[in-house]
This record gives structure tokens, sequence and C-alpha cells, in this order.
């Protein structure tokens, strides 16, 4: 028998080996976390949209349950499967994204709740591009910085550096033009959390930086951003300044959830939630339904199980054995951190009000379908991170 014959059958017996024992090297406190917040999610979803309709209170309830469903069959799919095969097709992947990134440009594109991110599939089901870009996006980055320089082994080339930034300006750039600043904002995230990871030298880090801060500037100084994005940042150091508009939701958002005090006013016993005082309380704005129905400890609870996530993917991260797993689980973490951060913080006066949903929590379809994957990932990644014994 030759030496690649056996090494053939050797890799066939671990994979086989790998699969009789995914249930016990499986990260179950991950896993945990995710479904703790999926219905909790669901219950917060319920009690923010059962006054919408008197003939079916539960309408909602139960099409985010569909939809968590499905997000958990995907999530079986890939956390068992062997995702390096995501590396060999993260180009596809990026150009179907790209794809439906141009498709919600054309007609094809629909507006739901004042953003024109959609595309109606029919049944009352919509697919939102924006969210498969960025599971897609990290995909790709990770595979363009996985590979190190020639000169320094340690470091990725300074080609495939300016290649990350085109692909993320080319989907930033799309997005931007439905618009939809809070996505973009993800995107960047995910964009310098996976450089920085992937070890460039520090200039380069500076450099982008200084980079971002003067194209920021640039974008406030020629007005290029919408009056009402605009709006939503002055409104965040005075609330005063659009009553009616931006700093009534962030005033209204603040009264929710500064009236559940410590233990909430308890589920479905929302004044401001039944009142719909704030809007889009189900998506953006769920986090509001938590402060005043759950309180301050129920609020702290959903931020734990949060950070849950974040500490495993961050562990999971630190124990991969190859560059590309690595980064794929470092952007993944800085995704899920920095979506958290934002919705949270908007909803408690510390960032601007964007149209960004909390993670696993938010009402939706393919934000959900997007993050079950991500952490599947994260879950396949784990249980890859060293050879099963037997």
């Amino acid at each position: 028998m030759t030496e690649a014959m056996r090494v053939g059958r050797g890799s066939l017996a671990r994979r086989a080996i790998g699969r009789g024992a995914v249930v016990w090297r499986m990260d179950w406190l991950l896993l945990g976390a995710v479904l703790a917040l999926s219905v909790v999610g669901t219950l917060l979803v319920w009690s923010s949209t059962r006054t919408w309709s008197s003939i079916e209170p539960t309408a909602m309830a139960k099409k985010h349950v569909i939809n968590l469903l499905i997000g958990l069959a995907l999530y079986s799919a890939v956390a068992v499967s062997d995702y390096r095969w995501l590396r060999t097709y993260a180009p596809v992947l990026y150009a179907v994204a790209l794809v439906g990134l141009v498709l919600v440009l054309t007609p094809m594109g629909s507006t739901i709740n004042g953003h024109h991110s959609w595309i109606m599939v029919g049944g009352g089901f919509a697919v939102q591009p924006d969210e498969l870009a960025k599971p897609v996006l990290v995909l790709m980055l990770a595979r363009l910085l996985a590979r190190p320089s020639e000169r320094d082994k340690d470091r990725p080339r300074a080609l495939n550096v300016a290649l990350c930034l085109v692909l993320t300006g080319a989907a930033a750039g799309l997005i931007m033009l439905e618009p939809d600043l809070g996505t973009t904002m993800v995107l960047a995230t995910i964009t310098g959390a996976i450089i920085v990871l992937s070890g460039v030298r520090k200039r380069w880090v500076v450099a982008g930086i200084l980079l971002a801060v003067v194209a920021g500037v640039a974008v406030w100084s020629l007005g290029l951003l919408k009056p009402y994005q605009v709006a939503r940042f002055t409104a965040l150091l005075d609330p005063s300044t659009d009553p009616r508009g931006v700093g009534y939701n962030s005033r209204q958002a603040l009264v929710a959830i500064g009236s559940g005090e410590l233990f909430g006013k308890g589920l479905f016993h929302g004044g401001q939630t039944t009142g719909r005082f704030v809007p889009e309380q189900h998506t953006d704005f769920i986090f509001t339904v938590a402060g005043e129905e759950l309180g301050f400890v129920g609020s702290v609870a959903v931020v734990a199980l949060l950070g849950v996530i974040l500490l495993r993917g961050a562990r999971i991260a630190r124990t991969c054995n190859d560059r590309f797993s690595a980064l794929v689980a470092g952007g993944i973490v800085a995704w899920l951190a920095f979506q958290t951060l934002v919705n949270v913080g908007m909803t408690i006066g510390i960032m601007p009000i964007t149209g960004v949903p909390l993670p696993f929590v938010s009402y939706g379809g393919t934000a959900t379908f997007a993050n079950m994957t991500a952490v599947a990932v994260l879950q396949a990644i784990h249980l890859r991170s060293r050879p099963f014994s037997s």
C-alpha cells in the first residue's frame, strides 16, 4: 500500500470518527446561548407585534418561528460539514451577493419599513442581500489574507490587502446607494478587524485609521449623507433638535427602557410597547421591549447571552489550526460584536440610530439565516480545531 493510500484511508477514518463524536465535541455553551436568545427574541417579537392585528395577534411571531426553524436547519447543515469548502467557493458566493446588491437597485428591489434593501420572492417573504453580504465578505477577505507574503511568511501581501479594500468598497458602495449606512458600517468593521488580525504591519493599521477618519470627514463636509442620516448623528448629541423625528425615537426608546426599572413590567404588559410609541420595536428597537418588560435584570441577561456567544467565538478564533479559520472566526466575532454595540447603544442614547438589528433577537428572515450560518461556521471550526481522539 502506498503512502498516499495510507494517508487517504487514515483521513477517511478520522472523518468517520469525527461524525460519530460530533455531539461530544459540540460547543454546547455557544449553541445554548443562541437558542436561549432565539426563545427570548421570539417572545419579544410576539409582545411587540401582537397589537398589529386583532384577527391574528401571533402572525408575526409565527413567521419569526418559521425563519428560526429554517435558520436552525442551515445551522445543522453547516456546523457538521467540512467548512473548508467555503474557502473554495468564496469567490462564487461573493459574486452572487454582489448580483443581489445590484438587483436591489433595479425595479426588482422593494422598500420595506423605509429601507430599499429587499427583493420580494413571493408568499410574503423577502430576501435582503445586505445581510448575505456580511458572512460572504468575511469568507472572501479571510481567503485573500490567509496567504502570507513570500518575503514575510507571517504577513499578508500588500496586493491582497488592497484587493480586500476594493471588494469591500464595491459591496459598501452598492449598499450606500440604497442607502443603508448601518450595514456599510458593519462591512467596514469586518474589513478592519480581519485586516488587523491578519498580521499586517502596524504602520498599515495606522494609515488605515487615518484614511477612515479623512474619508468620514470628507463624506460629512461634502454633504454626501442624506438629511435623515445627518439628523441621526445630530440627535445623538441633542435629541431635542428633532423632536418629531429621530429625536422622538431616541426619547421614546429611553422612556421605554427606563420605565422597566429593575425587574420590568412583565412580558406583554409594557405600556410603551403595547401603545407602539417606539417605532420598529420588533426589529431595530427590540431591546427597548426587553428593557420595559424584562427590566434591567432581563436586559443584562440578554446582553450577557450575547457576550457568551462573542467570548466563545473569540476562544474558537484563538484555538484555530490555520490562518483562514482564525480570520473567519475573528471576522464573525467582530461583526456580531459591532452590531450588538450599535443596536444596544442606540436605544440607550450612546450611539446614532441606524437600521442594525440585534443578533438572534430581532425579527428577521435573511438576518436570521446569516446569523445562524455564521455561528454554524464557528461551530464547524471548533469541531475541527484539533484531531478527534479515538
